[in-house]
């Protein structure tokens, strides 16, 4: 038998029909946008892609795709999304940085209505395989409260102690996967991202995540003249970023790998960094250096989080590997293009929040 690492990974490209019906919900945020995109260039033609934001405000939006705008925590609207599905990808969710995710508790927990309302009737519809989107914020907090914390494992959600709010919401979401195939043989997959990033994601507003909000104060501050930064913290917490391509890969075959169906797995780098250091990476990316500002009463999260990749790499051969300083150089050119368009009045991806 061969082992994970020399067998042929199983996809969506290899697995489906290209006229089979994929859904894709939350395709109007970073991660859901370029998972519809990527389905649209392997070949499928049947891509229904589902968000509750009107599409001028999808960070993409690939128009060959059916494009609807729904919000699916209304259970109707959730029947409707799936019907005729052969898989469908559950990323939807009110979520953002941890300014969002700590000032939001009630709006993050909601979002278990999406997952309860679409996986039932992705199960009613008779479709093949669902995923689901977890996060690392599903992991017990009393084992990050250290800049220096070992690597999560999965097994380190229980005891649970998750992330109030959206880490919570995340654990309950993943035990309705399990229970499905459980009680009723309905193949789940389940991935516990940790800090995706690049380009088409969100770079101001209060939502982007560390990498791109570094980035853009970065920008700001070369191109205002005024070379300071404010940075949330001291500095020394502790993380590891995904870039999207690596996450893109990551979910089509986890979705498509039957010793994980129901399985909860990381997803993400276990490349870890300071956010001081990320700081230091874009200044050099940016050819400045600026003075440093504290803000220690904003939200900081847990003081180190970094992912175990001992268990995707016996079930896959794989973990996501694209080097934190090339991510994160692509996505800082990718923003200071937003950034300068926006100030010569042209339209922005944040500039629809």
């Amino acid at each position: 038998m061969k082992s994970p690492s020399s067998a042929k990974r199983s996809t969506a490209a290899s697995t489906l029909h290209k006229d089979d019906l994929i859904v894709v919900a939350g395709a109007g945020g970073f991660i859901g946008g370029a998972l519809v995109r990527r389905f649209h260039e392997q070949g499928f033609t049947r891509i229904r892609a589902v968000d509750k934001k009107p599409l001028p405000r999808w960070y993409q939006r690939t128009r060959e795709a059916e494009n609807l705008c729904l919000d699916l925590s209304d259970e109707a609207n959730c029947k409707k999304a799936v019907e005729g599905a052969a898989e469908v990808y559950n990323l939807a969710a009110d979520m953002g940085g941890m300014g969002f995710i700590e000032r939001f508790r009630v709006e993050c927990l909601r979002s278990v209505l999406i997952n309860t309302h679409l996986i039932e009737h992705a199960w009613r519809a008779g479709a093949q395989r669902f995923f689901f989107s977890s996060s690392a914020c599903a992991y017990n907090t009393k084992l990050q409260e250290d800049t220096r914390s070992r690597a999560l494992k999965e097994s380190d959600a229980y005891p649970a102690f998750a992330e109030r709010g959206y880490g919570w919401e995340k654990l309950l979401s993943e035990m309705f996967c399990q229970e499905y195939w459980a009680e009723r043989k309905f193949k789940t997959a389940i991935a516990r991202f940790h800090n995706v990033y690049g380009p088409w994601g969100t770079w101001d507003g209060g939502r982007e995540k560390a990498p791109a909000a570094i980035c853009r104060k970065v920008i700001e501050a070369k191109h205002s003249g005024k070379p300071e930064i404010e940075i949330w913290g001291d500095g020394s917490q502790t993380r590891s970023f995904m870039y999207i391509d690596d996450c893109l890969d990551g979910i089509d075959w986890i979705m498509h790998r039957e010793a994980l169906i129901a399985t909860p797995i990381n997803l993400g780098s276990s490349e870890l960094i300071s956010i001081n250091g990320l700081v230091d990476l874009a200044e050099e990316i940016g050819g400045v250096k600026l003075k440093r500002k504290y803000k220690l009463d904003a939200p900081r999260g847990v003081a180190g989080r970094n992912s175990d990749n001992t268990f995707i790499k016996k079930m896959l051969g794989w973990e996501p590997s694209t080097p934190f300083r090339k991510g994160l150089a692509t996505t800082y050119r990718w923003i200071e293009e937003q950034y300068l368009g926006r100030k010569a009045g042209k339209a922005t991806v944040s500039d629809a929040f």
